[in-house]
């Protein structure tokens, strides 16, 4: 059941749920920010980062979760890594028609989020200081809902799928790599 991999964020408002799992998770300004600009730069996504008074354009979530419009992806310095990540996911996973009107929602349907938090979790293995197991932690505590109960179980053990998805897509190439290229 592959609506039931990954789910739903927390119920509430984005926003509550930002401001209850802030705390302990790791924010782009913990995180080389260049690494993280380079690596969306290889996606065509331009990180656009703002003052933290200031309201995130595109943000679906709200507070401090980052937002995408276009190819701009907009991030305060107190915004999670993980929501970066997982919005740049976003864009590389949607097809080109998505992607040319994309504004705040990102869309999609579960195969695809699945793809998208595969591909954040193989992106904060490239990121110095990062890795697979505190992306997944943070994805934990932010509230993202997997059938083993956790990112890193279900990354490990039941993700199958979301690196087919990614294979078929281009995304990935035929041994797992990142092609450093959008959803073809």
């Amino acid at each position: 059941d592959a609506a039931g991999s990954v789910g739903a964020r927390p119920g509430g408002s984005g926003a509550e749920a930002a401001r209850r799992a802030v705390s302990g998770v790791l924010l782009l300004h913990e995180v080389d920010r260049v690494a993280v600009a380079a690596l969306l730069a290889r996606y065509s996504i331009h990180l656009r980062v703002l003052p933290t008074n200031v309201a995130i354009p595109g943000s679906y979530w709200g507070d401090s979760e980052a937002g995408l419009i276009g190819d701009e992806l907009y991030a305060r310095m107190d915004t999670p890594l993980h929501s970066v990540l997982h919005e740049a996911a976003h864009f590389v996973c949607m097809n080109g028609e998505r992607r040319a009107v994309l504004s705040q929602d990102a869309g999609g349907d579960d195969p695809e989020e699945n793809a998208v938090c595969y591909l954040q979790i193989l992106w904060a293995e490239v990121l110095p200081g990062v890795g697979r197991t505190r992306v997944c932690d943070d994805m934990n505590a932010w509230g993202y809902t997997f059938r083993l109960g956790c990112a890193a179980r279900w990354f490990e053990r039941d993700a199958a799928d979301a690196r087919d998805w990614l294979l078929r897509h281009a995304v990935l190439d035929s041994h797992g790599r990142l092609t450093h290229q959008c959803r073809l």
